[in-house]
């Protein structure tokens, strides 16, 4: 038995949801992001009860088919950007397609359908969170940056990167280095 599991995209909700699992008293789970492959069906009572703790943590399992998409597109995208040790050469869209199996063209339509926003601006803030979150960590510079997150230049990076937050990476570098000193200063 599969559920499905909103608002689960990192490695600590992960261990969350095992956790809860393992409280229940369920054996053999799989727990991946966004999904729990369980080995038998649960019983009615037993699911209520885990949804009850999922909610107090957060999370909420998934019922209807394009919730559930909706949820797979973002995790497919979240572990594309921010696990994965290399972006896919490919397009992003040729990636979806193939790794979820489905036409892009109808994953983009249930996407800006349920969200109001497109696959596409999805990505866009991933990868900006991605390069804030490499800025910060100061082991790579923006050309390394720009190549490890597929961008065809410093220039293109900076532009979206501006339009996001309203700032250029290296001033929010400078910033936040500010303030990191600041605190170590207390």
């Amino acid at each position: 038995m599969r559920i499905y599991i909103k608002y689960m995209v990192s490695l600590r909700c992960k261990m969350m949801v095992q956790e809860e699992i393992d409280k229940l008293g369920l054996q053999n789970a799989m727990v991946q992001l966004g999904t729990v492959d369980f080995p038998d069906v649960i019983d009615k009572e037993k699911l209520e009860v885990f949804r009850i703790r999922l909610s107090h943590l957060g999370l909420e399992l998934l019922d209807d088919k394009k919730s559930i998409l909706i949820e797979k597109i973002k995790n497919t995208i979240t572990e594309m950007i921010h696990n994965a040790e290399e972006q896919p050469k490919e397009n992003y869209s040729q990636y979806l397609s193939e790794k979820l199996e489905y036409d892009y063209t109808y994953l983009s339509n249930v996407f800006s359908e349920v969200n109001g926003y497109t696959i596409q601006h999805f990505i866009i803030l991933n990868k900006i969170e991605k390069i804030k979150e490499l800025l910060l960590y100061n082991e790579l510079n923006l050309t390394e940056i720009a190549y490890k997150l597929n961008y065809s230049s410093v220039g293109h990076l900076s532009y979206q990167f501006k339009k996001i937050t309203g700032l250029a990476p290296s001033f929010y570098k400078q910033l936040k280095l500010k303030r990191k000193k600041n605190l170590e200063d207390l």
